[in-house]
């Protein structure tokens, strides 16, 4: 160390706060490249990478250098580099423990995370970790040996102010291509990884410890009166449930699936490819659809914002809305208590419960939300065998997602509830290239709409392998199950481009048309009986609960529901849009403009008799989302009393080895084990399960294609 000369810029103040920087700079980098999965997949995402460190590194070091004494502002650097180390390293740690970064939350219940990690410190911990502290042991002894001198001449206050200034140029600068290459950022907040990858470690807890405080605020105003009204408004808003139904479904597993960004419009349609032929995008689905023993809906909406898929869940599994602006999952779904579908079937008939999904579990907060929601096992990308050929960015596409399930789904004690979210008729719904290929793609001059069709088409095909499995192993006989889409696939903005091919002028397309749109099918197909049929009632997702739970033979009159049964006699016509738009089937009141649905025209000189009406319906949407956000917001089902539900505690639920449990929970139940595999003597079904890609279900279709391409290589 003696002979090791140190350059004379480090022995100044700001050649010392430059070094740190680097060195943090270089820590989250390696932190970001060999221990964090985010997703990079663009040269402008790499570049964001790269740079992300830096607005929030500069920023926190240049405090140390308004201080004007020499050892304080020496010690201030030190110590703000070290606490960014050990936050970095945190959650280094945690991430690989549990696949997610440490949240406000998690820190303020150190215990927890304490209690999460504990006895397996030691296997955590990698050789390469010491590149995280073995510079504060160089620095140590380079500054106790002085090869580092300590500069007594303070730093200009306009200098501090300068790199302060910098600092936040750098922010804004990362903050604009973030938006650019993710729109919504910081208002959907999908996911925790993604606000790593694009704005930090640093930026991404400061961002939380946020939205935390004004989580808690607005906990902390909320008192039980504040549950009066909303117990009156639950009361007067309550549908009977239909005498003729009310149990039907009692005692059956609930199979919900979660058909990604599928529109009612799909429902029957035929593409027409460029010889004039017709290709019939969801065959199987269809049948479904116009099965007796199908309760189908075709003027049920969806009532999503923000949050998307994460929003429809909320919806389907409580009958809540989620927030105007931002995710519910994300802001509170981690922090509240819920009267969710699962805990109630759990407590009042017994259920397990289970959600299956081919992503990281941390996407849209998942693994945090469905243990307020009382789900038993959570099922995410970490069970499945996903790689480059069967995903995308959102998770394993959906034939294999459902045939590698079934290792999983199979080991359930029934009755179950349970849960498939199937991802790959989501946006940007790219064109297979593979053995997948082969449906036709749209002809329109928007490349989104010309792939979704064979991407739902792939959808549907995945779901009919699913049914086959479900007849073959004999769970099909004793479930109920449960289709939905959870939002548009096609938004407002692209919908002038799909006029045509829905048989409409583009010029005359208006808000009307977009609310119509917004369409989404629901289906409740009961093997055995045959009530079913297509019913044209007008609702939404938040109505699908209380539907559910009517059929399966529980009253949920004393719950706090927004919704209403949509196969009562009491049910009233009509669906909210999240930002107070509405639909009934007299009138449709859409981006500030009612419109009389009989002739699709704006209503301009509405009659008093409309005015009162449409008044009155206005007032029973704000009552209804104003409800619900008071619920959600302040978290008031904390208060309520009345369900007699026993409280969740989700410290009770474990995401980790559930495979493992599961079979533990077989061997010791024996003879008693409910599970299709107990029932099938201990003999798996998963060769039961048959799955082909789409040539082989249309060798012609191979054929052509390899025509073509042999026609190109001459």
């Amino acid at each position: 160390m003696k002979n090791i000369k140190i350059p004379n810029l480090l022995n100044t103040r700001l050649g010392f706060f430059g070094l740190l920087a680097l060195l943090l700079w270089a820590k989250n980098i390696f932190a970001y490249f060999t221990e964090f999965n985010l997703g990079v997949d663009s040269a402008i995402q790499y570049f964001i990478l790269l740079i992300n460190p830096i607005a929030t590194t500069l920023f926190l070091l240049s405090i140390a250098l308004y201080i004007r004494r020499t050892k304080a502002s020496y010690f201030a650097m030190l110590f703000i580099y070290f606490l960014a180390t050990i936050l970095l390293f945190a959650n280094v740690a945690y991430y690989r423990e549990f696949t997610d970064f440490i949240t406000i939350n998690t820190i303020l219940g150190a215990g927890k995370v304490a209690g999460g990690l504990a006895g397996s410190t030691l296997e955590l911990l990698k050789f390469s970790d010491l590149l995280y502290f073995i510079d504060f042991i160089i620095l140590a002894v380079a500054l106790g040996m002085k090869k580092i001198r300590l500069d007594k001449r303070p730093v200009r206050a306009r200098t501090a102010l300068a790199v302060t200034a910098l600092a936040v140029m750098v922010f804004s600068g990362n903050l604009f291509l973030a938006e650019t290459d993710r729109s919504g950022l910081l208002t959907r907040t999908f996911s925790r990884d993604y606000l790593v990858k694009y704005l930090g470690i640093n930026a991404f807890t400061a961002y939380d410890a946020v939205q935390t405080y004004q989580t808690t605020q607005v906990r902390a105003q909320a008192s039980p009166n504040d549950m009066d009204e909303v117990e009156d408004y639950v009361s007067d808003h309550y549908a009977e449930p239909n005498d003729e139904y009310f149990g039907m479904a009692e005692d059956k597993n609930v199979i919900y699936i979660h058909l990604e960004s599928v529109q009612q419009f799909l429902i029957d349609y035929e593409l027409e490819d460029e010889n004039g032929e017709k290709h019939e995008v969801m065959p199987f689905i269809n049948s479904l659809f116009h099965d007796d023993s199908t309760f189908s809906f075709d003027n049920f909406f969806h009532q999503v914002a923000a949050g998307k898929t994460s929003d429809a869940e909320t919806l389907m599994d409580n009958s809540l809305f989620g927030l105007n602006q931002g995710s519910f999952f994300t802001q509170f779904g981690g922090k509240n208590t819920f009267e969710s579908a699962p805990n109630i079937l759990n407590q009042e008939k017994g259920y397990d419960s289970a959600v299956f999904h081919g992503n990281a579990g941390n996407f849209w907060n998942r693994n945090e939300v469905y243990k307020h929601f009382g789900y038993d096992y959570f099922f995410d990308g970490s069970y499945y065998d996903v790689n480059d050929e069967n995903s995308f960015q959102y998770g394993l596409h959906d034939k294999p997602f459902f045939e590698q399930s079934i290792q999983y789904l199979e080991h359930l004690q029934q009755p179950f509830y349970s849960k498939f979210v199937a991802v790959s008729n989501h946006y940007p719904y790219a064109e297979f290239t593979d053995e997948e290929a082969g449906f036709p793609q749209a002809n329109t001059p928007d490349e989104t709409i010309n792939g979704y069709f064979a991407t739902a088409n792939y959808l549907d095909t995945a779901v009919e392998e699913f049914f086959d499995y479900l007849k073959e192993s004999g769970l099909y006989d004793d479930s109920v199950i449960v289709l939905y889409g959870d939002h548009y696939g096609i938004s407002d903005g692209r919908n002038e481009n799909l006029a045509e091919l829905l048989g409409k002028d583009s010029s005359e397309w208006d808000e009307y048309d977009n609310a119509q749109m917004q369409r989404v099918p629901y289906m409740i197909h009961i093997p055995g009986q045959d009530k079913g049929g297509v019913n044209h009632t007008y609702g939404g997702e938040v109505d699908a609960m209380p539907t559910l739970m009517h059929l399966l033979g529980v009253d949920t009159e004393n719950y706090i529901q927004m919704g209403q049964d949509l196969l009562s006699d009491e049910h009233q016509d009509i669906a909210a849009f999240r930002n107070g738009s509405f639909v009934t089937p007299d009138y449709t009141n859409y981006s500030g403009t009612v419109y009389d649905n009989e002739t699709g025209e704006a209503i301009e000189s509405p009659t008093e008799e409309q005015e009162a009406t449409i008044k009155e319906l206005q007032d029973n949407v704000n009552k209804q989302l104003e409800t619900s956000d008071k619920v959600t917001q302040g978290d008031l089902l904390r208060f309520h009393t009345g369900s007699g539900l026993d409280p969740i505690d989700p410290n009770d639920y474990d995401y980790q080895d559930i495979d493992e449990r599961l079979h533990k929970k077989e061997e010791e139940l024996g003879d008693k084990s409910t599970s299709i595999y107990s029932e099938n003597d201990d003999e798996s079904t998963v060769d039961e399960y048959e799955t082909k890609t789409y040539q082989e279900y249309n060798p012609e279709v191979r054929e052509q294609l390899e025509e073509e391409e042999n026609e190109n290589e001459e």
